[in-house]
Formats: structure tokens, sequence, C-alpha cells
């Protein structure tokens, strides 16, 4: 594909489906054919509650302070769990809140109002839906609200709401504070994998930031849909606020779903496929999903840093041995966003692109 670098870049098509939230404010008991599951998809059966306590906490001033037992700990949940929880930020906890209320009162609003944000049908910036790649594909219970934050140039401020009143300005300081967050996770993942401090963040020439806010209504019977289907994200790593009272995030671990239990102000950290690949595997980007509630909405607010689309990116030669040969080609990250963007979210079957066959 051929890259311009100054102009916004377009992401991907997705289908235009129903509005959940709609759906259930005209029938909160009906749930339309095309958002049923199957049977096994919902299986409970291995589903590991007791396993959440031991989903690794991070405390990112000791992390960024070199404590050396934090690293530790960094490279313990990168490698065994590809999840952790961040506390100690110093994202005021004001900031958080704001971005929360904000993102509620957009939601609240009528859908004529919302629906002024609308995807175009060639991209996922604004409001709908993202990875609607069939007319016969199973759907996920939510709406989503896309932003491109970073770089400033890149942001496309039709799809940005004007109410409510200071939204552009909430989602400025919240996404500044966030990126902080990352750059300096960036910093310590650049540590753990053996390198200089700054590699990480000069490997992407330029990061790129967006925002996705996800609203789950209520599902008179949850256990027959799913809020998103499990997949990993295609970034290099992921920053998520959820809400302190509505669990729903699961994380896929040693074959178990495992709830990720909210902590009041923590952020949620996950390995992107893009750290996946620059270990070679050993940082795994892990499938998770999201499971909605009978009777409370859900809202989480997902922050994704990833390259530009110039970037090529393969496993560094010292995560390739005799024991671990290189598993992943060089992909060009453009290319290798676009083509999991535009398939339906099946797990990780979007990573067999940048996999060397056997």
């Amino acid at each position: 594909m051929s890259v311009n670098i100054d102009e916004a870049p377009i992401f991907a098509p997705s289908l235009p489906v129903p509005n959940v939230q709609e759906m259930v404010k005209i029938n909160p008991s009906q749930v339309p054919k095309r958002y049923v599951r199957n049977q096994e998809e919902m299986e409970k059966v291995h589903y590991t509650p007791h396993l959440s306590s031991e989903i690794p906490v991070i405390d990112l001033t000791l992390l960024s302070n070199g404590n050396m037992e934090e690293l530790r700990k960094l490279e313990i949940a990168c490698r065994e769990w590809g999840f952790f929880q961040i506390v100690n930020h110093g994202v005021d906890k004001e900031i958080l809140q704001n971005m929360k209320d904000a993102a509620d009162e957009f939601f609240k609003l009528p859908i004529e109002e919302k629906e002024k944000y609308a995807m175009l049908s060639n991209d996922v910036h604004g409001y709908g839906h993202a990875y609607v790649v069939s007319e016969e594909q199973t759907l996920d219970w939510t709406d989503t609200l896309f932003l491109l934050i970073y770089p400033t140039r890149f942001r496309k401020l039709q799809f940005w709401p004007k109410t409510p009143h200071g939204f552009k300005e909430i989602v400025d300081t919240y996404s500044s504070e966030v990126k902080r967050v990352g750059d300096e996770l960036l910093s310590s993942l650049s540590v753990i994998m053996g390198l200089e401090k700054h590699v990480l963040a000069g490997l992407h020439k330029e990061v790129l930031q967006g925002l996705r806010v996800n609203y789950y209504p209520p599902c008179d019977t949850p256990e027959q849909v799913l809020g998103l289907s499990p997949h990993s994200d295609s970034s290099t790593i992921t920053l998520l606020m959820q809400d302190d009272d509505v669990p729903g995030l699961e994380i896929r671990h040693k074959g178990n779903w495992v709830p990720v239990t909210p902590i009041s102000d923590a952020l949620v950290v996950n390995v992107g496929d893009v750290i996946e690949i620059w270990s070679n595997g050993r940082y795994k980007s892990v499938e998770h999903r999201a499971m909605t509630n009978k009777n409370k909405r859900r809202t989480s607010h997902a922050t994704f840093v990833f390259p530009r689309d110039d970037v090529e990116v393969e496993p560094f030669d010292h995560m390739i041995d005799a024991q671990n040969p290189k598993m992943y080609q060089k992909v060009l990250y453009g290319d290798y966003l676009r083509q999991s963007m535009k398939r339906k979210m099946e797990g990780k079957t979007h990573t067999d692109v940048a996999k060397i066959k056997a």
C-alpha cells in the first residue's frame, strides 16, 4: 500500500448495523437472532473467576523509577498473562471521572443527535460499529465511539461530539494523561525486552493513539450475547479504563476465561500484537472479550497505542535463538492493521498473516 504520512489514515470499512441502545429502549426483552451466540461460544465450563485476584497489579510510580521488583512483575505479567492493572499512575481521579461522565452524557443523547457523528461507510472514525464485514456475521451487543487522538493533525473533528459541553477538552485532557502513562510503559517494556529505554518509542517513528468508547446496554438474556467477541488487539499496547462497579472484561488464560475485576481508578493494560511480534512470541497479545449485564449498562474506554502505517515490524534478533526460532515475518504495520480490521473479530486468527508458515 502507498503510505502518505501527512494524511489522516483511513482504517477499514464496516457495514451499517442497528443501534443496540435504541433496540433495547424499544423492546428490552427481545434479542434479535443476529446477536444470539451458539452455546459453545458462551460455554462457561472454563470460567475461572478465582484466578481474577492473580492478575498482576503494577505500581507505575515504582516501575518508572526503575524499581527492579516492579520490572520483574511487569516481565511476568507480559509473559504469563498479557494483561495487568496499573495503580499509582498519576492520572487525577477527577480527570478519569470527567471522561466517564462525558461519555455517559454522549450516550444518553437522542439517537438523532448521536448520528450526527455517524461513521462513514469507508472508515471507523465516529459513532457506530467496527469490524462488521458480512451480512451473516453474529453481532456484538455494543455501540461505539472511535476517535483518533494523536498525532493531532490526524484528528477528524467532524466526528468529535459537540455535546455534552466541553467534550473535546475533556477527551484532550484524559488522552494527554493516558499518553504520558503509555510513554512510561513503553520505556519499561523496552527495558524488560533487553533494550535501551527509548528504543520502543523510537521504533514507532511517531506514536499514534486512538480512543474507542464502548457502550454495552443491559441485555435481558446476557447468557445469549457477547458485548465484544473474543479477539487480541492489533496495537502495541492498549490502556483501558473500565467502570468501577460493573464487571464485564474477561481474558483467556491457559484456555480458561478469567474476569478482570475492576480496581477503583486503576487502568487495565494489555500487550498488543506488535509487542508479540517484536518479542518473537515471548510476550503474547491475549484474547479477551466483553460480557453484558442483565440490569446495568457498562462503558469502557480503550486507548490504543500503535505505530505509523509505514513502520516495519519483525522480531528483534536477540529474541531469536535455537530454542526460539523466528516465528514472525517482517510486516508493514499499515497492511497488518487493515488486514485485521477487514475481518470479523475471531480470536487471534488475524495474526496468521504475520506468522512464518511451518
